[in-house]
């Protein structure tokens, strides 16, 4: 890149800096940032302070660990305004729901302990933290972050000091995290489409409570094993002797996993559908969609708390949702699974659609983590994981900012753009 495209590319960055940051007070602290967002985006195999200030010309050290790790800047009105900027720009056919982990050594990093870690594909010493993406097929944008507080953390004060948790951050779980990160964006007028998520938070049925009672729409990844009632299925209750307690009306019939269901209806049953254009062609697969009841006891103490809150009564009627099977062509059993709460007259190509469009995110994953750092961090203070997560997304903001601007010049890929881009900066 010649003086010229460089400068350019400088420029665009300092007003995108000027926006997002407009919130840090001080002029110093800004600059640090534009600094710290050029270090992500320059190549380099490793993204932690010390090797990105070697690589940059302005580049300081002890200024840039100051910056993330004792600076007292607020990182959510910057994360706020990303999400303001981001959202019109990606338009969203879904918001996204994820963890993920950063793998760790050690005991002092902030709310690190022992969890399923997906970088290494095993239980593993490390962080994790909830996230919410905006998300459509061509872009995605993290919209939030809340890192996930492990029960042990919870009382140990001595970590809690040395990391500086603060006082009224506890544990929580992580689905319960996720709703307070849709109350937060609320409060920020951000609002989704529908809310998709693997079956670690699909499986809850608090968590799909939650989002039918904030009147989110959803489409969520169960596990095989979850059970459901055909939704022409009703309880009975037995005539009543007059002794006694009226039995209450029950389903009498047990329900089935959503597995033996759609296995039960045969292969005939399941319809090719198409919904996206792959990079070897069209995505493709077989697909069943059913309208059930889901069954388990914290679903039907859900439903009967909603209904006597309602009505103050309940009729032991299980709220219908619609079940979404695929079976592929080579596969001997059906093999994946979502419940939505999606108007049952939704096309199945629109569910299928709205059920993949998590691909999307474990694509910008790969630029989040990969190519600008965002596991890099070595620090192990709450105020420092906060500051450079922000500082990623708001790297990761920029990339997707150029890459969706109508002169363009290319259509890449975001980890394609975000390299050419970085050698500008």
């Amino acid at each position: 890149m010649d003086a010229h495209e460089v400068n350019r590319a400088r420029a665009k960055l300092a007003l995108f800096v000027a926006d997002v940051f407009a919130s840090v007070p001080r002029k110093d602290q800004r600059a640090k940032g534009d600094c710290y967002l050029r270090g992500l985006m320059l190549e380099g195999r490793r993204k932690s302070i010390q090797p990105m200030a070697e690589r940059l010309p302005d580049g300081n050290e002890q200024n840039l660990q100051q910056f993330v790790n004792q600076s007292t800047w607020d990182p959510l009105p910057v994360r706020r305004r990303i999400a303001e900027r981001m959202v019109p720009q990606v338009g969203p056919d879904a918001w996204a729901v994820d963890d993920v982990s950063f793998p760790k050594d050690g005991k002092m990093s902030v709310a690190v302990a022992r969890h399923y870690c997906g970088a290494l594909g095993k239980r593993a010493n490390c962080q994790v933290a909830v996230s919410v993406h905006a998300v459509s097929d061509a872009a995605s944008c993290p919209l939030q972050w809340r890192l996930f507080v492990p029960q042990e953390w919870a009382h140990d004060a001595g970590r809690r000091r040395k990391t500086g948790i603060p006082q009224e951050v506890g544990h929580r779980e992580k689905w319960r995290l996720a709703l307070d990160t849709f109350d937060e964006l609320a409060g920020w007028g951000l609002v989704p489409p529908v809310v998709v998520a693997d079956a670690g938070y699909g499986q809850n049925a608090d968590f799909r409570d939650g989002l039918s009672e904030r009147g989110i729409g959803y489409v969520v990844a169960v596990r095989s094993d979850v059970t459901v009632h055909p939704h022409d299925a009703r309880p009975t209750a037995p005539a009543w002797s007059g002794n006694g307690r009226k039995p209450q009306p029950r389903y009498r019939d047990k329900p089935s996993s959503v597995a033996a269901l759609a296995a039960g209806h045969g292969r005939q049953a399941f319809t090719e559908v198409t919904w996206r254009q792959g990079s070897r062609g069209p995505m493709r697969s077989h697909f069943m969609v059913l309208r059930v009841r889901p069954a388990g006891v914290r679903a039907r103490r859900l439903a009967q708390a909603a209904a006597t809150a309602e009505h103050g009564h309940w009729d032991g009627v299980l709220p219908e949702v619609t079940l979404l099977v695929e079976w592929p062509q080579d596969a001997e059993a059906p093999t994946d699974y979502w419940l939505t709460s999606l108007p049952a007259d939704t096309p199945p190509a629109e569910l299928v659609r709205l059920a993949k469009i998590r691909w999307r995110i474990e694509h910008d994953y790969r630029e989040l983590k990969h190519g600008l750092g965002l596991d890099h961090f070595e620090g192990r203070s709450w105020a420092g994981w906060h500051h450079h997560v922000t500082l990623v997304t708001a790297a990761h903001a920029f990339l997707t900012e150029q890459r969706l601007a109508p002169k363009a010049d290319t259509a890449d890929s975001p980890s394609t753009r975000s390299s050419t881009l970085s050698r500008t900066c």
